[in-house]
């Protein structure tokens, strides 16, 4: 039978627990952000192989981009099932289940015999991937203190950069090396496989989170995970453990509704997260394909490109978190999505006067304000969640950045061949448009926020 808890002996120990520093917390944040590696890894390297995959299979346009946005439609179910489970059943469970999901499918997409085969183990493949992040993001905010946390969750744009300044540069010197396209496709997907086992053998021995341990009344492990990772036992909190209710998606959104600053900040981070994946999905994903339809430079040559123009992106996602705590959430989400609205008007403008020069600095500049723009649009809702509806959280805003992830991916080529590459990429501004908006006149400044 479900047991009545003592509320305020929880609320205290997690209370304690935010605001206490953790000497292990910085290496866990970062083995979970590792897992933002994989998936960028897996997003770009289908971009740079699109190319091959049409010569090779000849699909419908549909179909290649079914194939290109497979990933994207799985994560929009993994993240809503994965972040329900992990308050369900915990954290640690998730994140290691993910991690051999996806090495498994990873490996298995190398060796599809057709464009619909990859493309329906893609659609899979994207299940264990959106459940990593919406998991990871959970673990983030429960083993790390305030002040601390967000800046390590605003790292994941930090490391897509990474992932993708990878995959771009082992495609091109498989290109540079002359491999066949048909090897190469297989090679650079199933490559994916490689870091998420490092990161499946590096997070094998973590131990699940103290606060989620506390608030699923399991006390006496949670007393030994706080003397373990903070070297407190929490002397505090009974040994007897409690049988406490499963919480649930409906229990999350009542409870949000309750507190105007924590509704308010998670209506921004769907707004953004919408605003900024469409922004990306659209533009930025299809840079490789339309600078070499409009003359900007070869295959090879817009591979390097796409390289530098992704190192530009690195840079500022090591930036953003390292002045949020000097400017704030808000600021930089309004920096970042005015600087992306003004770099893709400047896009279209160039690409309807035939100046292609400038489309390279038009993209480094979109991706600096995107990179800014996208860092916390999932650290904020998971931030704002209470504990025992943290994971939900996470999922429920990482499905707002992979359903329209899936929709422009998967609908823009054909999008784009019917307006035109100018018009498409001033409808593109839209989004930057609407998440500046969000940020002006939704967002509260939540920066340091711990529950009440």
């Amino acid at each position: 039978m479900d047991q009545q808890p003592d509320t305020a002996l929880m609320d205290r120990a997690v209370r304690h627990l935010v605001n206490t520093y953790s000497p292990s917390g910085n290496r866990l944040g970062w083995l979970m952000i590792g897992s933002i590696f994989v998936e960028a890894w897996d997003l770009y390297a289908i971009s740079f192989i699109l190319i091959f995959l049409q010569r090779i299979f000849h699909p419908s346009p549909l179909l290649l981009g079914l194939a290109a946005a497979g990933t994207q439609g799985g994560a929009v179910i993994g993240a809503l099932i994965g972040g329900w489970l992990s308050d369900l059943i915990g954290r640690r469970a998730i994140f290691l289940t993910t991690m051999v999901m996806f090495v498994v499918f990873a490996l298995a997409q190398a060796f599809a015999p057709s464009m619909e085969a990859l493309a329906l183990i893609r659609l899979i493949l994207g299940i264990p991937l959106g459940s990593d992040i919406a998991n990871g993001y959970t673990y983030i905010m429960d083993s790390m203190r305030r002040g601390d946390r967000e800046v390590m969750g605003n790292r994941w744009q930090f490391m897509f950069a990474v992932g993708e300044i990878a995959s771009i540069a082992v495609v091109t010197l498989l290109i540079a090396l002359g491999v066949a396209p048909d090897l190469l496709w297989r090679v650079a997907l199933g490559l994916g496989a490689v870091p998420a086992v490092v990161i499946f053998v590096m997070r094998y021995n973590l131990p699940e989170t103290a606060i989620w341990l506390v608030r699923r009344g399991r006390f006496g492990e949670a007393k030994r995970v706080t003397q373990e990772m903070y070297g407190d036992p929490l002397d505090f909190l009974p040994d007897t453990d409690l049988v406490l209710p499963h919480p649930g998606p409906a229990a999350f959104l009542a409870d949000l509704r309750r507190d105007s600053a924590r509704w308010r900040a998670t209506i921004f981070g769907w707004i953004a997260c919408f605003a900024q994946s469409s922004e990306f999905s659209t533009f930025a994903f299809y840079i490789p394909v339309l600078f070499v339809l409009v003359g900007v430079s070869g295959v090879v040559g817009t591979n390097l490109i796409t390289l530098g123009l992704y190192c530009v992106a690195a840079i500022s996602g090591l930036v953003g978190p390292m002045i949020t705590p000097r400017i704030g959430q808000r600021a930089l989400s309004i920096a970042g999505f005015a600087v992306v609205f003004v770099a893709l008007i400047v896009a279209a403008v160039a690409i309807y006067t035939d100046t292609t020069a400038i489309l390279p600095f038009a993209a480094a500049v979109m991706l600096w304000g995107h990179y800014w723009d996208a860092e916390n649009v999932v650290t904020i809702p998971s931030l704002v969640a209470r504990p025992q509806y943290r994971g939900t959280a996470s999922g429920f805003a990482y499905i707002f950045v992979k359903l329209p992830a899936f929709l422009a991916i998967f609908l823009f080529p054909a999008f784009f061949g019917a307006i035109g590459k100018g018009n498409a990429t001033l409808f593109t501004a839209i989004f930057p448009l609407i998440g500046l908006l969000a940020a002006i006149f939704i967002l509260p400044e939540i920066y340091g926020y711990a529950e009440d």
